[in-house]
This record gives C-alpha cells, sequence and structure tokens, in this order.
C-alpha cells in the first residue's frame, strides 16, 4: 500500500464508489470515469484487482481494461470504512518502525544520495559552461574594443 500517493488513493476510492447498484461497472465506463486514459485507468484496476476488492470478467488482453468490473463485498466494506484514503492517511500518522522500515529508509537514502552527487555533476558541467560563456564574452569585449580603437586610429590618421 506504502507504493500509491494521496491522489491514487482518492481515485481508487472514486472507482469503487462510481459502482452502481448492480455492483459492476462496464470497460466504457471506467474509460469515462479516466478521460479516456486506458493507462491510468489498468493501472487503478491492477491496484483494485490486487486488493481482491474487485474482480474482472469478460475477455481482455494482458495490459488492456477487462470488458465488466464487478464489485465484491470486501471492496465494499472496504469502502465504507474509508477506503485508501482513511488507509493513506493512517499511515501517514504511523510513526517510523525500526526494523523493515530501516532498510527501506537505507534504500532511499542511498537512492537521494545517488540523485545528489547526479545533481552535483551536473551543477559542476553547468557552471564549467557558464565560466566558458563568461570568458568567450569577456574576449569578445576585448576584440570589440581592439576594433573600435582600431577603426578609430585608421579613421584619424586618414584624414
Amino acid at each position: 500500500m506504502t507504493d500509491l500517493n494521496e491522489y491514487e488513493c482518492e481515485m481508487l476510492d472514486a472507482v469503487l464508489e462510481a459502482f452502481g447498484i448492480p455492483d459492476s461497472l462496464t470497460r466504457l465506463q471506467l474509460l469515462e470515469l479516466f478521460d479516456q486514459d486506458e493507462t491510468t485507468a489498468f493501472a487503478m484496476v491492477q491496484a483494485l484487482t490486487r486488493e481482491g476488492f474487485v474482480a474482472e470478467s469478460g475477455k481482455h488482453g494482458d495490459y488492456e481494461l477487462p470488458e465488466k468490473l464487478i464489485l465484491k463485498p470486501k471492496g465494499e466494506k472496504f469502502l465504507k470504512e474509508g477506503g485508501f484514503t482513511q488507509r493513506y492517511k493512517l499511515e501517514q500518522k504511523k510513526t517510523v518502525e525500526v526494523g523493515g522500515t530501516l532498510a527501506k529508509l537505507q534504500q532511499q537514502n542511498m537512492r537521494l544520495q545517488n540523485v545528489k552527487l547526479a545533481n552535483e555533476s551536473q551543477m559542476g558541467n553547468l557552471q564549467k559552461t557558464i565560466k566558458n560563456l563568461q570568458i568567450r564574452q569577456y574576449i569578445y569585449l576585448v576584440l570589440i574594443v581592439f576594433a573600435l580603437i582600431i577603426g578609430y586610429l585608421i579613421g584619424h590618421f586618414t584624414n
């Protein structure tokens, strides 16, 4: 569950709330819920299926929406208890546990350190580029001043 953010939790709750009296949604209704974005709809359906809240019905491919989605009683009960949003909020309030979470924090720390190093490297490259451009700008300025002096001298001595 920790792989979902608050927005995704709200989207999953919206899908669960969209089930009507027959406790089912068609493929077209799902697409309408997600503004015809089949990729997002597919990801949300996979999350609901993984949790065991819905069952798929009808022919579909590996990466397509099913023809029909059926709400299981477990899903209805879960929604009445606050759904994904409530679960997300409770997880955010939990204190950080030592043990299993420590490994996750260490992994995240390593990932963030790698991102930091990459950003520092990129900053160094950008600073070198800026320095080179500034040097080039000074050279052009000196050349312009030199050309103006030569132009002035040529104009002054030819008259």
